[in-house]
């Protein structure tokens, strides 16, 4: 890794050294294909760099581990964030990935019969020819924020989930944190543990499950539901969410409108594995109010009228993928940003051009990125070689 020349040309090139850029490089590798990784960034696995502090994975160690080299066993069973930084780092050097940090893809564009992707590094520019291309910039790229109405002239403190570190570095002693998906309850928590009074504000009520049942890990349970049809999952998957949740009315939350897997599956909205928002909740550090509506000057107005006037507000309101500036133009993506494929499927109009990370499935989105990884790497194998290699 570092700041050695680039290729002009390469077999594959791999955009992303995420734990999804990472996969792909290594299964390329192990098919026999070269490939060069690319990031922006000055490390490998940068967005998990820049999460919170208190911040584990929510799926089990032994099922998050990428492919040909496991997460060490002392890292533990729910594996904290700067250890997932450490076996990323861990996994480029086991596997000698040829990764170059620092260096920005601008665009991909067709070139004649090869993928062209322009890169800038400092001062340096340039481009790449490659045969294929495998984008894997991260599912969670960039901050999604709603635009309530007076948000510009609110004079509150308002940041990002991804902005959120800890407590103590937000400074408040009552917040308000907006969105009750895994970061926002995550968030909720941490903050309720330190003293502070949070409000969570709810649109859609959420699907929430315990991260292990019996000692079992949810992943795993609904592995095993992965083969029926939706509503068989949903009926079995609620059947022990209500025996390990319960009813959560009389804390604010109502049930959700659709099941976990139809939920995921037509929504696109993952349940909230609870890793401390419910013990909060039940012991009344944390308090469910309405959605937001706008922002005045001085409070956060609720869709039922309520007028909140909190230190801090913290927006756990999502990401976009933020692949318009490399892709934009050639009509890869649907509506909502995300790719119009993942994994090994290919448009026909753009054959070699693949997207690794995007489908974010129920059954755990790393463990998934090991098994679309191998097939990505099989379909480049059998692209034919042209950018000046056999």
């Amino acid at each position: 890794m570092g700041a050695a020349a680039l290729p002009s040309r390469i077999p594959a090139l791999v955009i992303g050294a995420g734990p999804a850029g990472l996969s792909a490089a290594a299964e390329l590798k192990r098919a026999g294909i070269e490939a060069v990784v690319i990031d922006k960034a000055d490390r490998v696995g940068s967005s998990w760099a820049g999460h919170y502090d208190r911040l584990h994975l929510h799926t089990s160690r032994r099922l998050s581990g990428l492919p040909g080299f496991r997460i060490p066993r002392h890292y533990g069973r729910w594996v904290a964030r700067d250890d997932v930084l450490r076996y990323l780092a861990q996994y480029a050097a086991v596997h000698e990935l040829d990764v170059r940090l620092g260096v920005t893809a601008l665009f991909v564009e067709r070139a004649g019969d090869h993928w062209r992707v322009a890169w800038s590094r400092e001062d340096e520019r340039g481009a790449i020819a490659a045969d294929a291309v495998v984008i894997a910039t991260g599912y969670n790229h960039s901050p999604k924020v709603s635009d309530w109405p007076g948000l510009d002239a609110y004079r509150g403190t308002v940041l990002h989930s991804s902005a959120y570190r800890n407590p103590r570095s937000l400074g408040a002693r009552d917040v308000l944190v907006v969105g009750p998906g895994n970061s926002g309850a995550e968030i909720a928590a941490d903050l309720a543990e330190a003293g502070v009074t949070v409000s969570l504000a709810v649109r859609t009520p959420p699907n929430i499950v315990r991260r292990a049942v019996l000692g079992i890990p949810s992943q795993a349970l609904i592995l095993s539901m992965a083969a029926f049809p939706l509503r068989v999952q949903d009926a079995l998957a609620g059947g022990l969410q209500r025996v390990a949740v319960g009813d959560l009315r009389a804390y604010g939350i109502p049930k959700a409108s659709r099941g976990i897997a139809t939920q995921q599956a037509r929504d696109d909205v993952t349940p909230t594995l609870d890793v401390g928002l419910l013990r909060a909740l039940k012991a009344g550090r944390v308090t469910v109010v309405p959605a937001v509506s706008r922002f005045t000057p001085d409070a956060v107005v609720l869709s039922d009228g309520t007028e909140l006037h909190p230190e801090a507000v913290v927006l756990a309101t999502g990401f976009r993928r933020g692949l318009e500036p490399l892709v934009g133009d050639l009509g890869v993506l649907a509506p909502n940003g995300r790719p119009l494929v993942n994994a090994d499927a290919q448009l026909p109009a753009h054959p070699g051009l693949f997207f690794l990370g995007y489908s974010n499935p129920l059954t755990g989105n790393l463990r998934q990125l090991g098994i679309d990884a191998r097939r990505i790497a099989i379909a480049i194998a059998r692209l034919p070689r042209r950018a000046g290699h056999p």
